[in-house]
C-alpha cells in the first residue's frame, strides 16, 4: 500500500507539473504536432528505453559474474527492473540501490559482495557522467553557466564519496576501525563483527576488479551506451514531431538533467526532472512542442518503469493469480 501511494504521488507530481508546461507553453504547433506523429519513431524511443533496461541488466550480471557468482539474466532483468520501480517512487532514485543489495543476497550472494556490486554500478556511472559532460559542453557550448556549476559540484561530492571509501578500505586496520565505530554506534557487538566481515568481502571485490583494468573498460563501455541509449530518446521523440532532434543538444541536457535529479525532494524526482528539461530544451526546441516532449519523454522513461517495474517486483504474486 505505501509503495501504491508512493507511486501515486510521483505520477501525480509528473502530471501536474507538465500540465503547468503546458498550460504555458501551449500554441496551434502543439497540436499540429500531436496530429501528425510518426508513430515508428516514438516505437523507436521505447525500444531505446527498453535497451536501457537489458544493457543495466547486463551490465550487473557481468559484475557479478567477475566476483564467481552466476546470475541468470532473466534474474538480472528481474532485479534491474525491480529496483527501477522502487528508485521511481523514493527521493532521488534513492531505494533503488539497497533492494539491489538485498535482491543479490536473496539470491546467494554475500551482503558485501552485493553492496560492491551496487556500488560499481553507481562509480562507473558517476565516472561516465563526470567525463561526459564537460565534453559536451565544451563541444555544444551549451548552458554554460548551470552546465559547469552541476559538473563542480557534483565532481566534489563524488570526489568525496571515493576519498571516504578509500580510506576505509585503505588498509584493514582502516577497516576494522570502521566496523567498530560503527558499533558503538548500534551498541551491538554484533552488529560491529557482521559489518567488518562484509566490509572485508567488499574490499576483496574492490581490490579484484581494479586489478583487471581491461575488464572496466568493458564495463565503462556498457555504461556509455547504457546512459546514450536512454539519452537519445528525446531526439527521437522530436523526429516523431517532425522537428529538428538536436541530437548534440539534447544528448548535453540529458546529463545536466540527469545530475539534478540526484535532489533527494520528490519520489523519482517527479516535478525537478519535468521542469528541469523544460528550462534547458526551451533553450532549442520550439515552446510549442515543449509540453509534448516533456510528456511523451516523461512517459517512456520514468512512467514504463513504474508500470514494468511493479510488474516485475509483483512476478511471483502474478504467477500465482494466473495459476
Amino acid at each position: 500500500m505505501k509503495n501504491l501511494k508512493s507511486a501515486t504521488l510521483g505520477i501525480l507530481i509528473s502530471l501536474i507539473t507538465t500540465l503547468i508546461i503546458f498550460k504555458f507553453t501551449e500554441s496551434s504547433l502543439t497540436w499540429e504536432v500531436l496530429s501528425r506523429v510518426n508513430f515508428a519513431f516514438l516505437a523507436l524511443a521505447i525500444l531505446l528505453q527498453v535497451a536501457f533496461w537489458l544493457i543495466w541488466a547486463l551490465r550487473l550480471g557481468m559484475i557479478s559474474r567477475y566476483l564467481g557468482f552466476y546470475l541468470p539474466f532473466l534474474s538480472s532483468i528481474q532485479i534491474t527492473l525491480s529496483s527501477m520501480f522502487i528508485a521511481a517512487i523514493t527521493p532521488s532514485s534513492a531505494g533503488g540501490e539497497p533492494l539491489r543489495v538485498k535482491m543479490l543476497s536473496d539470491r546467494g550472494m554475500g551482503v558485501g559482495e552485493s553492496t560492491f556490486v551496487v556500488l560499481t554500478e553507481r562509480v562507473l556511472d558517476s565516472l561516465f557522467f563526470i567525463f561526459a559532460l564537460p565534453i559536451f559542453l565544451i563541444f555544444t557550448g551549451f548552458a554554460t553557466d548551470l552546465g559547469y556549476r552541476v559538473a563542480f559540484v557534483f565532481l566534489v561530492l563524488f570526489l568525496l564519496f571515493l576519498y571516504a571509501l578509500y580510506e576505509i578500505l585503505r588498509s584493514e586496520e582502516n577497516l576494522s576501525k570502521f566496523a567498530r565505530w560503527s558499533g558503538r554506534i548500534f551498541r551491538k557487538r554484533k552488529i560491529s563483527e557482521r559489518f567488518e566481515k562484509e566490509l572485508r568481502n567488499l574490499r576483496k571485490g574492490a581490490l579484484k576488479l581494479l586489478s583487471a583494468p581491461f575488464y572496466l573498460v568493458i564495463l565503462f563501455t556498457l555504461t556509455a551506451l547504457m546512459w546514450s541509449a536512454v539519452f537519445l530518446i528525446p531526439s527521437i521523440i522530436l523526429l516523431s514531431f517532425g522537428q529538428n532532434p538536436h541530437f548534440m543538444l539534447s544528448y548535453t541536457a540529458q546529463l545536466i538533467i540527469i545530475i539534478i535529479s540526484l535532489i533527494p525532494l520528490t519520489p523519482g524526482s517527479s516535478g525537478i526532472m519535468e521542469s528541469s528539461m523544460a528550462y534547458l530544451y526551451s533553450n532549442f526546441v520550439d515552446l510549442g512542442v515543449l509540453s509534448s516532449l516533456v510528456a511523451v519523454w516523461r512517459f517512456i522513461t520514468y512512467h514504463l518503469n513504474i508500470i514494468f517495474g511493479a510488474v516485475s517486483l509483483n512476478s511471483g504474486a502474478f504467477k500465482k493469480f494466473f495459476r
